[in-house]
């Protein structure tokens, strides 16, 4: 295991954070994405969240072989939002660029969105476009997001924005503005980027630079409830701050989104929902 002093004293320009949970199955075919990029340039910040099968045995391996690797490993299951925080402590790049244990970033993604940035320095956050894959890994669809900062504004109570494992953030955004807010969870990620908006301009590539797995035993009733639920309470959060403006349209889509949620069963919810995310 590599150990955060035992690393040049040069910051890196981008810090990635992976946090894992009981992804043995995936989690080395995420790291070798990461270990492959054409942008070498960053830090691998791990994070098992006290995994019980042997997640991280295949951490602490790959550790040893690449001294950007920062494994580490939490003494009690924290939960993604709180681990995710704690690795943002840690982070000493100019970037943070989020990736899951399940996933697949393209190896230009790091290099692509790193001179985006570099070159659009009122943009605080940056995403992309991406596949989605079963567990098989095949791809059965595509997800694509608004681009423009105005164009994201204008959906931004619609849906959230970007695709969570496919940000790279300004860390010096996520100090000013705070990090993830467990109040949230699971829509964690979507409260904050109604923060980072507050302070910078939103943005999309227009490249596909992630496969997203959807993993079937993940997708529960109980799971999506709660985080509809967190959704609305987002929106309710933001509906009348100065820097966004929720439209009439929002409001009748929102609310059309609220009582559906009683009446319409979760598979064909997440059917709509898919349809009005443009996913192909």
């Amino acid at each position: 295991m590599v150990s955060r002093t035992s690393l040049k004293t040069k910051s890196p320009a981008i810090s990635v954070l992976l946090p894992v949970y009981n992804a043995e199955e995936y989690v080395a075919n995420v790291i070798e994405s990461i270990l492959q990029q054409t942008f070498a340039d960053f830090e691998f910040i791990i994070i098992d969240d006290y995994s019980s099968d042997k997640s991280w045995e295949i951490v602490k391996k790959y550790s040893k072989k690449d001294k950007r690797i920062i494994a580490l490993k939490n003494k009690y299951n924290l939960g993604g939002c709180k681990t995710l925080n704690k690795g943002l402590k840690l982070a000493r790049g100019k970037y943070v660029a989020r990736v899951d244990h399940d996933d697949w970033s393209y190896q230009d993604r790091l290099e692509k969105q790193f001179k985006f940035m570099e070159l659009h320095s009122k943009v605080g956050i940056v995403g992309g476009i991406m596949e989605i894959i079963n567990e098989t890994g095949k791809v059965i669809g595509k997800r694509k997001y608004s681009l423009s900062d105005s164009e994201i504004r204008k959906r931004i109570f619609w849906y959230s924005p970007f695709s969570h494992p496919l940000v790279m953030i300004k860390k010096s955004i996520l100090d000013k503005v705070g990090y993830y807010n467990p109040a949230y969870v699971p829509a964690d990620d979507y409260e904050l980027y109604f923060r980072i908006g507050k302070e910078s301009k939103f943005a999309n590539l227009p490249d596909v630079l992630l496969q997203y797995r959807i993993i079937k035993s993940s997708m529960t009733y109980n799971l999506t409830r709660k985080m509809e639920l967190a959704t609305f309470k987002v929106r309710s959060l933001y509906a009348k701050d100065k820097h966004y403006k929720m439209s009439k349209i929002d409001q009748f889509l929102n609310v059309i989104q609220y009582f559906s949620f009683f009446i319409i069963p979760p598979r064909i919810r997440i059917s709509l929902f898919n349809l009005l995310r443009n996913t192909q």
